[in-house]
């Protein structure tokens, strides 16, 4: 059962930020695992759309969404990512973040969903990296690349997000990352208060370890909002260790495919719960849309969160 949108205690910030309250995403595909690895994962914009319900129905105020091909294939289109959005929005009214993540130097059509569909908040890669797996058992490669995200790429993407009224989630795989959005800042390009995404133990990133996060937290802009995404094994450890911090949590199939029994999830929902139950074993409570919105910086949705973020 939601909860009714009313805050809890005296907020303890000079901004009026009601630190119990936490902010629950959920990223419902990703890009790269099928259904051979996990059978719930959603491809097609009305599964893509039942999931997002499943996960606002379990307490999420967000989900972070990636465009798939009916086949399951990746795909940037633009009317596919609007024909998710008008799915998502005839089920609930869950806050939507979409993916702009490419290897590719062109981001045309990321710019042009940003400009058409308008999401409240859209995923930023903020830096390059090695973007790798390694399997103990065969000692070899899974996957092996260099995910390029240059200051030209990002700076296309941040252009198109504030014509849009989009908040930038600025995903940050290492310290590097993070200090490196300052002259974004500097350029305007990038409007605090500013909203971290603090990628944990994908190899070619920062580790998962409770410090890591505190590191990463002391490096960001005063204000900042943060959450924190633990990728496969530990993931439930770091979404503990950001409960207790003060941060945000994500969690969802994109991330991790098991619950903490080591039962695979059968729906993003199911992953959610746990999450959310995690927020309240803690003594915080998750946000309700409304209230993930004015955390945020989203206000009334796209076009107010222009001016506020």
């Amino acid at each position: 059962m939601r909860e009714k949108p009313t805050f809890t205690g005296e907020p303890r910030d000079p901004n009026g930020r009601d630190p119990d309250i936490c902010v629950v995403t959920c990223a419902l595909s990703g890009v790269l695992a099928g259904r051979k690895q996990c059978p719930a994962i959603p491809y097609t914009p009305v599964e893509i759309a039942e999931e997002a319900k499943r996960a606002y129905d379990a307490g999420a105020a967000a989900v972070h969404i990636h465009a798939r091909n009916d086949d399951g294939s990746p795909t940037f289109s633009p009317a596919v990512f609007a024909r998710i959005k008008d799915e998502v929005r005839k089920r609930c009214p869950v806050i939507l973040n979409f993916s702009t993540g490419t290897l590719l130097d062109d981001v045309s059509e990321q710019c042009a969903t940003l400009r058409e569909s308008r999401p409240e908040i859209a995923a930023l890669n903020m830096g390059t990296m090695n973007y790798s797996k390694y399997s103990r058992a065969r000692k070899t490669f899974d996957f092996d690349m260099v995910f390029p995200n240059t200051y030209a790429k990002i700076s296309k993407l941040l252009d198109a997000m504030n014509e849009a009224g989009t908040k930038p989630e600025l995903e940050c795989f290492d310290t590097g990352h993070t200090q490196g959005t300052w002259p974004l800042v500097d350029m305007g390009l990038l409007r605090p208060p500013l909203q971290f995404s603090f990628i944990v133990n994908v190899l070619g990133g920062i580790p998962a370890h409770v410090e890591s996060l505190q590191l990463q937290t002391r490096i960001m802009p005063p204000g900042s909002e943060w959450e924190v995404i633990g990728i496969s094994h530990g993931q439930w450890r770091m979404l503990a260790a950001a409960l207790v911090l003060g941060g945000n949590v994500r969690c969802g199939l994109e991330d991790h495919f098991y619950l903490p029994s080591g039962e695979m999830a059968r729906s993003n929902g199911e992953l959610c719960e746990v999450a959310v139950r995690m927020v309240r074993d803690v003594g915080r409570r998750p946000a309700t849309v409304e209230e993930a919105r004015q955390i945020l910086g989203l206000h009334d949705g796209g076009a107010a969160g222009a001016a506020a973020s």
